[in-house]
């Protein structure tokens, strides 16, 4: 019994990944740019149904490996909690608006998020997440040597050892992360045309499988082929990653072992990584950075600079709640209202714009 609650027969981890999917930072995640900023179509993923995916694809990895899966996928579901609206845009306005503050980086906002900010229990800040969570957040990229103010304010309240590598559950999700983006985007990239199929097609990274796909089902439709694509694609990834962190983990007893092997025991092998650095240079030329893309990302990142100066000069456009809770001094000041900037959807960034401005910004969204 908790509060005279019971609670249920919760593993700690189920309870974090439990605490993270009812979090009002993780329902945001609906409203907030994946690829394409405040996409008009139904089907363009958003970062909530990316992380979804991520969930899952890192769920079946631990599985396999016989890993914690509650862990594992907790960590999957949080990862991108931080992201402000507009994606990476909204992340260089922030960091740009926060020079003197110390910037903003949404890894992490992300702890900031989850052990600061959003705090729906009455006897600690934050979601109360175990350190295993909170670590695998703040390391799932490996070890941090320059932690930024945000990292560095949490890490000393709560040491997060970040000199070492994190958990095999936190490697798991971090590349089932790029598994996801990898292939997901490609389908957004199509339905947004801003891929040429052919080109696509033709990369190598790409093309044993679809010469695959061809071969099996030649008389379904081009739509289904390139479904069958992306499975096809996504499966190809995880076996691989499967059978090369096997061999790392010959001999891994322990998580103290985790910690002194010096390197990701959970890998790609060095073919795959190869060609999956490729394919990201790839996406990113003809996806990430597509004239329209960047003239998007030029005009998000003007409405929240614009944003971030009109509550630095009057505060009292913000929600009640930060007017109320807003520090006297800096940097501490500037970094609460980029805090308040950094929760909000797409939409609602827009409408803040709109109502402070008198206009609704133009061209924030290309597909």
């Amino acid at each position: 019994m908790e509060n005279g609650l019971a609670r249920g027969e919760r593993s700690p981890y189920q309870r974090d990944r439990d605490r993270i999917i009812h979090s009002i930072a993780f329902r945001r995640l609906r409203y907030k740019t994946q690829v394409f900023v405040a996409p008009d179509g139904d089907h363009y993923r958003v970062r909530l149904t990316h992380s979804l995916e991520v969930a899952q694809i890192a769920r079946v990895i631990a599985r396999i490996l016989r890993l914690d899966e509650d862990l594992t996928e907790g960590l999957a579901l949080a990862h991108d909690i931080g992201h402000p609206p507009f994606g990476h845009a909204g992340e260089e306005a922030l960091d740009a608006a926060l020079h003197k503050a110390g910037g903003f980086d949404h890894n992490a906002n992300t702890l900031r998020t989850l052990m600061r900010i959003d705090s729906p229990y009455p006897h600690h800040d934050g979601l109360n997440l175990t350190w295993e969570t909170l670590e695998g957040l703040a390391k799932h990229n490996g070890p941090v040597a320059n932690p930024t103010w945000a990292l560095r304010e949490l890490n000393a309240a709560y040491d997060l050892e970040l000199g070492t590598h994190a958990s095999l559950e936190a490697q798991v999700a971090a590349l089932s992360d790029d598994i996801a983006y990898d292939n997901h985007d490609i389908d957004d990239g199509l339905r947004a045309g801003f891929l040429e199929l052919d080109e696509l097609l033709a990369h190598p990274f790409i093309a044993a499988n679809w010469g695959e796909v061809e071969r099996r089902y030649p008389d379904i439709s081009r739509e289904r082929q390139l479904a069958e694509l992306l499975r096809s694609q996504i499966g190809t990834m995880v076996n691989d990653l499967v059978a090369e962190s096997q061999k790392r983990l010959v001999g891994v007893e322990s998580v103290e072992d985790v910690r002194a092997a010096g390197r990701p025991l959970i890998a790609f092998s060095a073919a795959m990584e190869e060609g999956e650095r490729a394919f990201k240079r790839f996406m990113y030329e003809k996806l990430y950075y597509h004239p329209e893309q960047l003239e998007t990302a030029k005009r998000a990142r003007a409405v929240l600079a614009e944003l971030y100066a009109a509550y630095s000069q009057e505060p009292v456009l913000m929600d009640e709640s930060w007017i109320d809770t807003l520090p006297r001094t800096e940097p501490e000041r500037s970094r609460h209202i980029a805090d308040y900037i950094a929760g909000m959807t797409d939409r609602f960034a827009i409408t803040c714009h709109e109502n402070i401005y008198g206009r609704t910004p133009a061209g924030l969204s290309n597909v």
